[in-house]
């Protein structure tokens, strides 16, 4: 039985793996998986040997003793290599589920990630299910503006972007979950948005400062750094949203920004400088203020 060190050398011989003389089961393959890397090793692999059986992961642990094919063994092995050198599974299995939703993700998107779900949480609570108008600013996957047209078919809500590919696979995820009250539109912020309102407008912007240490740690370093970085102090996005939103918010409108854990004090202050009311801040999964929110005066 070859080992998972020799399928990863030969991982490039799909097409005809004269080195595998004998199939390894799948608790071996889990056994033997080396992600070392990884704080999350046991999940990781469990996530790809299921995807390169094209299974869920209660097949692996339902049938442990099944011997996996040389193919799919040699596709494991692949996803391995990638993971080793550190990608994202979401960028591997192109994937990553939010919310309720599962989502296609590709390498020119952020990944969706628990804390933005904080965003649908509080959109949702703020207001009723009748009809709205609601913007998503800076989409990516559309899995912010998927989530809040999963939850409330009565919103119309709108996803903006300026990367036309990111609004492509906002699309065809809009598509495949048949969400009929959701649409994407390539646009810088709200350049192409002139004369539109909304009762509620929503954004996970770029909000790290430029040179931080952490873009060249983790996921960060294969993740699109212009969907991530904003200025010197990270905040560029930020002012120039909370600028502009007044001129397309109702009366009695809301705002809703995602930022750094340590940019609250300095958002909420751009907010109450704005003439927003009702500022404040709310706590993401870790215990950081991850949201500010405003609403336009009435």
């Amino acid at each position: 039985m070859p080992s998972i060190a020799e399928l990863l050398q030969h991982a490039e011989l799909v097409d005809s793996p004269p080195w595998v003389t004998k199939m390894a089961s799948i608790a071996e393959l889990l056994q033997h998986a080396e992600l070392a890397d990884s704080p999350s090793a046991q999940l990781d692999a469990e996530l790809l040997l299921a995807a390169a059986l094209g299974k869920p992961r209660s097949y692996l642990r339902t049938w442990p003793e099944r011997e996996v094919a040389a193919d799919c063994a040699a596709v494991f092995a692949a996803h391995l290599a990638r993971r080793r050198n550190g990608e994202p599974i979401a960028y591997i299995l192109g994937r990553q589920g939010f919310w309720s939703l599962d989502l296609d993700v590709a390498s020119h998107t952020l990944i969706p990630r628990p804390d933005t779900e904080l965003l649908v949480e509080t959109a949702l609570a703020l207001l009723p299910a009748n009809p709205v108008a609601v913007l998503d600013l800076g989409t990516g996957t559309g899995a912010i503006a998927l989530a809040l047209a999963c939850e409330r078919p009565a919103w119309q809500v709108t996803g903006v972007d300026r990367v036309v590919e990111a609004v492509a696979l906002a699309e065809v995820n809009r598509a495949r979950l048949q969400l009929g009250n959701a649409r994407f539109l390539a646009s810088h912020w709200f350049a192409a948005l002139a004369g539109q309102r909304f009762q509620l407008i929503v954004s996970n912007p770029p909000y790290i400062a430029a040179g931080d240490p952490h873009l060249s740690q983790g996921d960060l370093r294969f993740e699109p750094s212009s969907a991530l970085v904003a200025g010197v102090d990270g905040l560029d996005d930020i002012r120039l949203i909370i600028q502009h939103a007044p001129q397309h918010l109702n009366a009695g409108g809301w705002l809703l920004l995602e930022h750094g854990f340590e940019q609250a004090e300095a958002v909420r202050e751009l907010l109450s400088t704005q003439g927003f009311m009702a500022v404040e801040s709310r706590l993401d999964l870790g215990g950081h203020q991850r949201i500010s929110l405003g609403q336009w005066s009435l």
